[in-house]
């Protein structure tokens, strides 16, 4: 018996402990997400984008993974690759 995946995160996260560590990756989750779907709207595959940005398709699918946090200057090397500007936004909590 499968469980679905929505139902198991909602249990899962019912657990406050669980939940605090899963918030706290919040920011990991939306730049691997900003990334990929950046990567999607300029139509490229990871060894396309790899490419112009001249390293490895493993690293992009690292980067997109949310598995590594990039630095600032790989998130401009990015965007540049993927015809985009980068932009740093902090909002009020």
């Amino acid at each position: 018996m499968t469980i679905p995946f929505e139902k198991l995160k909602a249990r899962l996260l019912a657990n406050p402990k669980v939940k605090a560590a899963y918030d706290a990756l919040a920011p990991e989750f939306e730049i691997s997400a900003e990334l990929l779907k950046a990567r999607l709207r300029a139509g490229l595959s990871q060894s396309e984008l790899a490419a112009r940005m001249g390293t490895s398709q493993s690293t992009i699918a690292r980067l997109e993974s949310g598995q590594t946090l990039p630095s600032t200057k790989t998130l401009v090397r990015y965007a540049r690759a993927t015809g985009n500007k980068f932009h740093v936004r902090l909002s009020a909590a």
